[in-house]
C-alpha cells in the first residue's frame, strides 16, 4: 500500500535548468570565465549546489577552483534573493499532486537544493499541496544518503515500503533504494532512461499522470510498494 510520495525537486517537480544556468553564468562572467551551455546543467545538477558550482568553474576554465569559495557564496546569495527566477512547474505536476493529496497520500520534497531556497520554491509554486519540504542543510546528509526520505517517512508515520520515491537522476534512484522505497524514475527531467535503468529504478515513466496509475495499482497492495 502506498501512503506517501516523496519527490525530488529540480528536474522532477520543477524545470530549473534555465534558472541554474542563468545565475551560474552571471557568476562565471564576473570572474572573467567562459559561460556554459544551458544543457550542461542537466549534468552539473543533482548533487547539491556546491558540486554544481565546482563543475561549472572547472568547465568554465577555473580548473584549480581558485574562485570556489566566492562563487558558492554568490550562488547561494542570488538564489536566496530570488529562488524562483525562471523556475516553472512541469506540465501536469500540480494536478497530479492535488489528486494524490485528495486521496490521502502524504507528499514530501527531498532536495539537495539549500533548504531555505527549496521551501520558497515549493511554497510559491505549489502552495499547500506539499506537506513537507526537506532541503540540504548541515543537519541532514545530502542525497544519495537516505536521511531525508527516511526522516519524511518518520514524520508521516509510514514505513519506507509504503513510500514512492520519485526523481530524475542516478542520485535519486540511489537515494530511494538506500531508503528501501519503491523508486520511480521520470523522463521529463534532466537525465535519460539509460541512467535511470543503470541506477536501479523500479519503474520509469514518461508523464506525471502515470504516478496516479501507480498509486491506484498499489493502494490495495498489502505487501507495500514492492
Amino acid at each position: 500500500m502506498i501512503r506517501a510520495c516523496i519527490f525530488d525537486l529540480d528536474g522532477t517537480l520543477a524545470d530549473t535548468l534555465e534558472s541554474m544556468s542563468s545565475v551560474a553564468n552571471k557568476i562565471m562572467e564576473s570572474f572573467g570565465l567562459n559561460t556554459l551551455p544551458t544543457d550542461n546543467f542537466r549534468y552539473y545538477s543533482g548533487e547539491g549546489a556546491d558540486m554544481l558550482v565546482s563543475r561549472c568553474l572547472k568547465d568554465a576554465g577555473d580548473v584549480e577552483l581558485a574562485h570556489f569559495e566566492e562563487a558558492k557564496k554568490l550562488y547561494r546569495e542570488r538564489f536566496d534573493a530570488d529562488p524562483l527566477y525562471r523556475v516553472t512547474p512541469y506540465r501536469g505536476i500540480p494536478e497530479v499532486l492535488r489528486e494524490l493529496k485528495k486521496n490521502g497520500v502524504k507528499l514530501a520534497v527531498c532536495s539537495n537544493k539549500p533548504h531555505e531556497a527549496a521551501v520558497k520554491v515549493i511554497d510559491q509554486l505549489f502552495g499547500k499541496d506539499l506537506d513537507l519540504v526537506i532541503g540540504q542543510s548541515s543537519r541532514i546528509r545530502r542525497k544519495p544518503a537516505p536521511d531525508a526520505p527516511l526522516k519524511a517517512a518518520e514524520i508521516f508515520g509510514v514505513s519506507p515500503e509504503e513510500c514512492l520515491y520519485v526523481g530524475d537522476t542516478r542520485t535519486d534512484m540511489e537515494t530511494g533504494k538506500a531508503a528501501g522505497m519503491y523508486t520511480v524514475g521520470v523522463l521529463w527531467g534532466f537525465r535519460g532512461r539509460q541512467e535511470l535503468e543503470a541506477s536501479g529504478a523500479d519503474l520509469i515513466i514518461e508523464k506525471p499522470e502515470e504516478l496516479l496509475d501507480i498509486y491506484k495499482e498499489k493502494k490495495n497492495d498489502k505487501t507495500g510498494g514492492k
